[in-house]
């Protein structure tokens, strides 16, 4: 027989922890409800029971449920709480979540969406699995990374990733989602810069058959793609100012409408964004509306760039070879090549303004270099590191690396179509990028004509 799991449900009216409980002992398997009426019962309800999930109102008689998440935390920390919420009080769930909520309820209490949380937050998985997404390395800026990860796959808090270009913000979203309650659901990732103004809201909300011209049947949203699972919002400061108001609606609500269409569906997502721009200085310039980034940034994590932690260069660089070699379909017998010691040290007195993606592209262009399976200096190829760390050092904007490391990236690109003839798709895989993406960073440093053809 199955044992039921154990529900410890806080507040002061009688009622509602009636209404809760019955809910609650309702569902299939059941749950065994505790119940307590203030902060003082809550705590010592913990040592008469083993708590599966907490349920706590914000206002307590003798403090607030702000209290009891903390306590929890400090005592209890695999235990999930969801902080029960006055109705339109966004403030107190965001700060709840903040400080390790798993969810927020707003009052009147949604039964079935009570269910749905609860059945949420027994799904976390306890124990790693061995097949999830990973990052490499034991630098202590990684250490502290996968803390936060982990500590942030244990909520359903809006996060936003912070990083350079090419230092793995989207990896990071995978292993938040690998780690969460929504791990067996759907994980959606969408490049906000790469979809076409005109096409946002149906790639967002979906469209209705013959809602525009083209719209032969109809078609769902990235939203739907992503029910009850998460949905990855890469370069989220590349949306248009329209979009980010019809995006913040569908946060808030959790709920859109296809267009074409004259009804609001639910949505059950977790969103997870990033941009390798300063968000909080487009904020300021009128560029991104100040409540989207309130609302998408309950929680950040910053991804640090390859030169904070060039102690992780050699694990990386051995399992991005090994990678390469198994992608190469090697001939039975032959040896993966390696990397000489002048090389490597090479390697780590690099800036690399390209972060990991850009020592991945390094390494494939070496490989097919080098000769007798050995990597050397010259197979390496870096630019001239003189005139980046000129830049570093003149630079008299030291907060936003962006302008330089777009120059860095334009003049690489264009070293590589010269050396092509403006073949794109030659040029795209000397810099071992896909065709798509390489035209994608085209159209962003303007680089789609020939410097002479714009004449």
């Amino acid at each position: 027989m199955m044992t039921s799991h154990c529900c410890l449900i806080v507040d002061d009216e009688p009622a509602i922890l009636a209404t809760l409980s019955m809910s609650l002992e309702r569902m299939n398997p059941p749950f065994k409800c505790v119940v307590a009426e203030n902060l003082k019962q809550a705590r010592a309800r913990f040592q008469e029971h083993r708590i599966d999930i907490c349920l706590t109102d914000m206002r307590l008689p003798d403090g607030d449920g702000m209290e009891l998440i903390q306590y929890i935390q400090r005592h209890h920390p695999d235990v999930p709480v969801a902080m029960i919420t006055a109705y339109g009080n966004m403030d107190s769930a965001i700060n709840a979540l903040k400080s390790g909520a798993f969810d927020f309820i707003s009052k009147p209490v949604d039964l079935q969406h009570l269910r749905n949380i609860v059945s949420s937050a027994l799904r976390i998985p306890t124990q790693k699995n061995s097949h999830e997404p990973n990052m490499i390395g034991q630098s202590p800026p990684m250490l502290e990374l996968r803390k936060t990860i982990q500590k942030l796959a244990r909520s359903q808090a809006p996060a936003y990733i912070s990083g350079e270009s090419g230092t793995g913000k989207e990896l990071v979203a995978r292993m938040i989602h690998a780690q969460g309650a929504r791990t067996d659901k759907a994980f959606v990732p969408v490049n906000c810069g790469a979809i076409p103004r005109e096409l946002m809201e149906s790639e967002f909300f979906g469209h209705k058959k013959g809602s525009f011209t083209g719209a032969i049947s109809d078609k769902l949203g990235l939203f739907q793609a992503a029910q009850g699972g998460t949905l990855f919002l890469d370069e989220i400061a590349d949306l248009p100012l329209d979009m980010q108001v019809k995006l913040l609606r569908a946060i808030q609500e959790k709920r859109i409408r296809p267009v074409g269409s004259h009804k609001e569906s639910h949505v059950d997502v977790r969103i997870l964004s990033a941009t390798h721009k300063d968000l909080g200085r487009l904020v300021d310039e009128g560029k991104f509306r100040q409540d989207l980034f309130y609302r998408i940034n309950v929680i950040e994590v910053r991804v640090p760039p390859l030169r904070e932690r060039e102690e992780d260069i050699p694990a990386l660089v051995k399992h991005i070879l090994i990678q390469l070699y198994q992608q190469s379909a090697p001939l039975p017998g032959s040896q993966m090549p390696e990397v000489s010691r002048e090389a490597m040290d090479m390697l780590k007195t690099y800036h690399f303004p390209g972060n990991v993606r850009e020592l991945e592209n390094i390494l494939e262009r070496a490989m097919t270099l080098c000769e007798d399976r050995r990597i050397l200096c010259d197979d390496l190829q870096l630019p001239s590191q003189g005139a980046i760390k000129m830049q570093l050092h003149n630079s008299t904007v030291p907060a936003s690396l962006d302008p330089l490391l777009d120059n860095v990236e334009k003049e690489t690109i264009l070293q590589a179509l010269e050396k092509t003839q403006w073949n794109k798709t030659r040029a795209a895989k000397l810099l071992g990028l896909t065709f798509s993406t390489l035209r994608y960073r085209l159209k962003k440093l303007n680089l789609e004509k020939p410097p002479h053809d714009e004449e």
